[in-house]
Parts: C-alpha cells; sequence; structure tokens
C-alpha cells in the first residue's frame, strides 16, 4: 500500500525557491544601485577634474600675464627714470627761455607748444611710474567723501568746460582704512576716464555703498558704454581707444585695488555709460596693518 501523497515537500520547494529568488533580486538592486553611486561618482570626478583644469589653464594665464607685466614693469620703471631724468634740465632751460622772450609773442607762443608736450610727456612718465611702483600701502583712516570732494574740485575746470554735471551720492559717514594717495589716484583715474568718455557732455554719478567687508566706490558716466572687446581688456595695460593718452589709466586702479586685496570691475549701464566699480575690503587691510 502506497504512502500519502503530502503537499509539505513541494510548499518547502517552493518556498526556497522564491528566497533565493528573494536574494538574486536584492543583489542585482544592490548591484544596480552600487552602479548608479559609481556612474554618479564618475560624472562628479569628471565635472571637478574639468574644473580643477579650467582653474589651472586659468591661474597659468595669470601667472604669465603677471610675469609679463613684472618684465614690462621693471623696463618701464627704468625708462620713465630715464627720461624723468632728462625733463628736469629741459623744464629749466625753458624756463630761461621764457624770461629771456619776455614780451616776444610770436617766439613765446612757441615756447608754450613745447611746455605743452613736456607737460604731456612728464603726464606720460608719472602714468609709468606710479603703474610700476610696487610699495605696500601706507594705510590710515579717511572720509571717502572728503577725497571725492577733493578730487571734484581738482577737475571742476574740466567739468565746466564740457557741460558734464556731477552728483554725488557719497554718505558722510563712510570711511577707509587705506593708502590715502593711493585711493586718491585711483577714483582721479576712473573720474578721468569718465570725463573722457563724455566729450560732449552728460553726467557723472560718483556712489559710495558701505559693506560689510569694506567700501565700494562706483563712478558711472552718460558715455556709449564699453564695447565687448574694450571691457574684455579695458585694465590691460597700455590698452587704450583714445587717441591720446598712455593707456595706464585703467590699469593702475587695478594695481592700486590689488595692493588693498581689493578688485575693480566694470559693465555698462541699463540706461547707457559704463561704471566701474572699486571694491577695498578694509577689515583685511585692518589685520593686515595690526600683523
Amino acid at each position: 500500500m502506497s504512502e500519502p501523497h503530502t503537499t509539505d515537500g513541494l510548499i518547502s520547494e517552493d518556498t526556497m525557491r522564491l528566497d533565493r529568488s528573494a536574494d538574486l533580486q536584492a543583489v542585482l538592486e544592490a548591484w544596480h544601485a552600487a552602479t548608479l553611486r559609481l556612474e554618479k561618482t564618475h560624472v562628479a570626478l569628471q565635472e571637478e577634474v574639468s574644473r580643477l583644469t579650467t582653474e589651472l589653464e586659468k591661474k597659468n594665464r595669470e601667472l604669465a600675464r603677471k610675469n609679463r607685466l613684472a618684465d614690462l614693469g621693471q623696463m618701464a620703471s627704468h625708462v620713465a627714470h630715464e627720461v624723468r631724468n632728462n625733463l628736469v634740465p629741459v623744464s629749466l632751460y625753458l624756463s630761461l627761455l621764457k624770461r629771456r622772450l619776455d614780451g616776444d609773442d610770436g617766439h613765446l607762443d612757441v615756447v608754450a607748444k613745447i611746455e605743452t608736450g613736456l607737460t604731456s610727456l612728464d603726464t606720460t612718465v608719472s602714468d609709468l611710474l606710479h603703474f610700476t611702483s610696487e610699495r605696500e600701502p601706507q594705510c590710515d583712516c579717511f572720509d571717502v567723501r572728503e577725497l571725492v570732494d577733493d578730487i571734484c574740485d581738482t577737475l571742476a575746470p574740466q567739468f565746466a568746460a564740457q557741460g558734464i554735471e556731477v552728483e554725488l551720492d557719497v554718505p558722510n559717514d563712510h570711511r577707509l582704512f587705506a593708502d590715502r594717495h593711493m585711493l586718491r589716484r585711483a577714483v582721479m583715474n576712473l573720474v578721468i576716464n569718465a570725463i573722457d568718455a563724455m566729450p560732449d557732455g552728460g553726467e557723472l554719478l560718483v556712489t559710495s555703498v558701505q559693506t560689510a567687508d569694506g567700501v565700494e566706490i562706483e563712478v558711472a558716466d552718460s558715455g556709449d558704454g564699453l564695447a565687448d572687446d574694450t571691457r574684455s581688456r579695458a585694465f590691460e595695460p597700455f590698452f587704450t581707444t583714445k587717441a591720446t593718452g598712455t593707456g595706464l589709466g585703467l590699469a593702475i586702479v587695478e594695481r592700486v585695488a590689488d595692493a588693498h586685496g581689493g578688485c575693480i570691475s566694470s559693465t555698462n549701464c541699463a540706461q547707457g555709460g559704463a561704471a566701474f566699480t572699486l571694491r577695498i575690503p578694509t577689515q583685511q587691510l585692518a589685520s593686515r596693518a595690526a600683523a
């Protein structure tokens, strides 16, 4: 007589098959998840490598640029000193000649033209010396409004001659801890640059904003604005779109900003014209002076 058939064995085999299937499914899911993580990691690594490569290329270009500027600065400094040394006696002789020609209007006109040429040459030499100067900022506290007022008073005749209206939005309580002489030179260059952008008159706006890090001084004009090529090369030494000039004005501004641990940027205004913003981080300078 045969044994009675039971389902216990079949159930056990089915359960084992289900367990094996579940284990396999778990392994496949874990493998899939690991694969996805590896893919994401690979993509992230590729992006990081690309970012670092781009950053390295940028740093290398900047280093090469600074090396070129250093070589150029040494040459320019030598030439500027030699020219200035020779300008001094020429200016003295010119003064003597003016005294001897007193009353001779015809010859004095010629001397005046020579004098104008020497003044222009002296300005060029001063720009070269300012550009190549490597001195550390001699920092002190001063009022930004007082500095801007001083510059505008100096340039008032040019404003009047070109029909330029000046508006100042510089609060009286804004103070800077910086090298006043260097900052005056930088802001002066920005204002002169704005004047040159408005030969037929316009509006000049100087603003100051106190930030958590320091002060931002912006000089905006109502001129034609900056072309893309001009904007990308604006701070490049000896680059200029003017018929006259050294092309060092904005380069000197950038040099002053760098010396103070700050920066300079440019943009075209929505209503027309261009704006240059000089950022000076006073806290960094204060800690540097304390050290």
